[in-house]
């Protein structure tokens, strides 16, 4: 079998968590302006929480190699916890932000965590089908969290909508303590001797970053159009059901991990990078030139063969390219460019939607594809001339 008992629960504790934090996020921005933030101060609280994860990963990633993932994961999910209630109970621009610097933290022990403890769930021959799934989960709470808080908040206002992300952080707790693997350290008698002695701390591993770089740029053009879909439709007086994108997204991605099956153990991440490069481009082609709904529907799916098949593909790419002592320090340094492409699709997106013609919004994020395709290669090459010899891991 090959998601077990452990790994449903830890499947459904993954959606919950990241539903807790996709759906506070596109809130905050609106909910900061209520209590008299600037329009500077809205991008800025918005982005704290996703710059203190990028700081906090390289420890997270560490200690998930060195310490029992139930212990760091409940600890995370409990700090989500309590800063998603600051955060809807928050009087002022003040706790607000420190409730988002925190909540990035707990995210990032969450992440880190969650990803490398799921893997370890997992036969090593099936080890990228496996990852796919949980990098399907990655994906369904990223598109699902956005549009339930969009529509509470709508409904019933910002705090009971940033209410709404405690409940989601809570049962994520409740799904982590049911695990009965309590995900202990990992590797034979080097890694004990490793955490027995004094702890070296690694930033990331070598090996994974070709993996975190090319996540990053497939997911700067996708976070662009999560932050500005909706003004790009209305500056260009396209009336068009910009939410349901999002749902035909979700809905895609579901159906690919299905067709594609084993075909992330069989099918190397050249051609995957390559593919998903031709497909993201598309979508950001349709986006660029829809009339109407049609081509925004038409758009979703290929997004999805696009930024939402890579994050899978690099995660479980990153994981197989070390031991397993290392996985935690891979997941971290996967995850460490994904906050990267999450940080900069919205400033990218804005600075785009500010200072050219709408014209070439979209044209000008397709120049990340190509940037990806260009760090594949440049990676391969490097490991065929013999680059990398495999012990380095730290920077």
């Amino acid at each position: 079998m090959l998601v077990t008992r452990d790994g449903a629960v830890l499947l459904a504790a993954t959606f919950c968590y990241l539903a807790s934090t996709m759906l506070a996020n596109p809130l905050v921005a609106g909910f900061a302006g209520t209590l008299g933030a600037t329009a500077a101060m809205m991008g800025v609280l918005t982005a704290l929480m996703n710059a203190c994860s990028l700081v906090v990963r390289p420890v997270a990633g560490n200690l998930s190699d060195r310490l029992p993932k139930r212990h760091l994961a409940a600890a995370g999910a409990a700090l989500m916890l309590v800063t998603a209630l600051g955060q809807a109970l928050a009087p002022n621009t003040v706790l607000l932000a420190a409730m988002r610097l925190a909540n990035g933290a707990g995210y990032s022990l969450c992440s880190v965590c969650m990803s490398t403890w799921f893997a370890e769930t997992l036969p090593p021959a099936r080890l990228g089908q496996g990852m796919g799934i949980f990098g399907l989960m990655n994906a369904l709470g990223m598109a699902v969290g956005p549009a339930l808080g969009i529509a509470v908040s709508d409904a019933l206002g910002y705090r009971l909508a940033l209410g709404l992300s405690a409940i989601f952080a809570a049962l994520s707790l409740a799904g982590i303590l049911l695990v009965r693997n309590g995900g202990a350290v990992r590797g034979g008698q080097d890694a004990h001797a490793e955490k027995d002695a004094l702890p070296r701390v690694r930033l990331l591993d070598r090996r994974a970053v070709p993996s975190a770089v090319v996540v990053a740029l497939f997911t700067v053009p996708y976070m662009a159009t999560q932050a500005f879909l909706v003004s790009y439709a209305e500056a260009r007086g396209l009336d068009v059901p910009t939410g349901a994108f999002f749902t035909v997204y979700a809905a895609s991605l579901m159906v690919l991990r299905v067709l594609l099956g084993r075909a992330f153990d069989r099918v190397g991440f050249v051609p995957f990078v390559v593919a998903s490069g031709v497909s993201a481009a598309a979508s950001l082609v349709l986006l660029a030139t829809m009339t109407d709904a049609v081509g925004l529907l038409l758009a979703a799916p290929f997004m999805a063969g696009g930024y939402g098949v890579m994050c899978s593909v690099c995660q479980s790419t990153a994981v197989r390219a070390v031991g397993p002592e290392h996985v935690g320090l891979a997941n971290s340094t996967y995850y460490m460019g994904f906050d990267v492409g999450m940080t900069l699709g919205p400033v990218i997106g804005g600075a785009l939607f500010g200072a050219v013609d709408l014209a070439w919004f979209y044209p000008a994020l397709m120049l990340t594809i190509p940037a990806a395709w260009l760090v594949c290669a440049l990676s391969q090459r490097r490991a065929a001339g013999g680059g990398d010899d495999g012990r380095k891991t730290e920077s």
